[in-house]
């Protein structure tokens, strides 16, 4: 099944739980890019700002074209999540530059299917990845994440625990869109797409100084160190603990119980 059209979930309409039959065979689907929305956030094929949504075995799909590397005005949302306490079991997230708006709140995201070419996960949330596939379907350069942090005092960060990063192109692994973006992999599978350096400071001198950039215990033929950014860390059992399970999001306390 497919539904061609926008879907907006207002804050006060939640909870919310979005079932599919397979992320394969059930997909919203819109085609709108940001030169023609007016802004990056206005081109999200799926908008979900109340808190407790839930979606599973489905698809997220922006359908604006492919743009060219560097290409100003194109970026187009699959879908854009700024509610709390947010969780996507088996789901598929399909674009090419911002396909996953990971905006705003704690997020959870299980056996999920996510693909694009630059930023394809970005936003400032506070969010868990577990057992997800991150694809680069890029030409040449790209990049997996841009976090958004802002402030020391803030929770927010994406962690990537037993993910798989593959595909095309030339990626690194986040860049620091906000001054104190934290990203960290955990047990992660790395294909031979990543970097030297892996990370990026966003061209702004300074940033390298305040960003929480690492990695733990990753694998593959992309997870060699040599070359990687001085100022990203191979993290400690002590520096990963906070990053490792759903405590990072507080799940145990919202996340539904039993199998989803």
């Amino acid at each position: 099944m497919v539904c061609r059209e926008r879907v907006k979930i207002p804050q006060e309409k939640g909870p919310i739980t979005l079932q599919g039959s397979g992320a394969r065979k059930t997909k919203i689907t819109y085609n709108l890019d940001a030169d023609k929305a007016g802004g990056t956030l206005k081109s999200a094929s799926v908008s979900v700002k109340s808190d407790y949504f839930i979606a599973k075995d489905i698809s997220f799909e922006n359908s604006s074209p492919s743009p060219d590397p560097g290409a100003v005005g194109k970026q187009a949302v699959a879908l854009e999540i700024s509610g709390d306490k947010a969780a996507f079991y088996r789901c598929g997230f399909l674009r090419y530059q911002d396909t996953l708006y990971d905006r705003y709140g704690r997020h959870y995201f299980k056996d999920c299917y996510i693909r694009g070419t630059i930023d394809f996960i970005f936003g400032n949330g506070q969010s868990y990845y577990e057992d997800c596939t991150l694809e680069s379907v890029a030409k040449t350069f790209g990049s997996l994440a841009a976090q958004k942090r802002l402030s020391k005092s803030e929770d927010t960060g994406y962690s990537f625990v037993n993910c798989k990063v593959k595909g095309t192109g030339y990626l690194y692994l986040s860049r620091a869109w906000g001054p104190y973006s934290r990203v960290v992999f955990i047990r992660t599978y790395f294909a031979d797409i990543i970097r030297a350096e892996g990370w990026y400071n966003w061209g702004i001198p300074g940033r390298e100084n305040t960003v929480f950039y690492g990695d733990y215990k990753c694998f593959g033929p992309g997870a060699n160190r040599k070359g990687r950014e001085v100022w990203s860390y191979e993290l400690s059992d002590k520096q990963v603990k906070p990053f490792l399970t759903v405590d990072w999001i507080d799940g145990k306390d919202w996340l539904p119980k039993g199998k989803q």
